[in-house]
């Protein structure tokens, strides 16, 4: 399946999407400027270091968010905490290269699934720890051309 195939499919049939009942934790991405938020819920699995053993998210924004989303949570389905830090590392380090109302959606999915890593960590020590939000750095709003002959009348 090509990149753009494989772009529908998860726009069209968003892997991992919903409410998790008994999740061990949640975290919430936010971006102030829109009101856009994700949900991740991840269940562990205990041992040397902790595996996501599943995962999943629920979004109020844009497609694009859905499609982060959908990607983001099939990669860190089954893998280590430390994995799934280079994920988000890796999902972070990427967005330079994209346009910023694109970027966002993605930031806020990578941040949504470190909020989720980091409250689990949290509920290991105080199992009453509140749910960690992370906010967005990116500014998703397009950047008008400046060389555009267009009127907003």
């Amino acid at each position: 399946m090509n990149a753009d195939a494989q772009l529908m499919e998860h726009m069209m049939n968003p892997k991992n999407y919903g409410e998790m009942e008994n999740s061990d934790a949640i975290g919430m991405g936010k971006n102030p400027q829109n009101g856009e938020k994700v949900a991740i819920y991840i269940k562990v699995k205990k041992g040397d270091e902790p595996i996501i053993e599943d995962i999943s998210f629920q979004a109020i924004g844009c497609s694009t968010t859905i499609v982060a989303g959908s990607i983001i949570t099939s990669e860190a389905k089954g893998v280590t905490f430390k994995r799934a830090g280079e994920l988000i590392s890796v999902t972070l380090g990427m967005l330079d290269n994209i346009p910023p109302e694109d970027a966002a959606c993605s930031e806020m999915v990578a941040l949504a699934l470190q909020a989720s890593i980091d409250t689990y960590k949290e509920r290991e020590k105080d199992s009453d720890f509140p749910m960690i939000s992370y906010i967005i750095k990116t500014d998703c709003t397009p950047k008008n051309e400046e060389s555009s002959n267009e009127t907003t009348i």
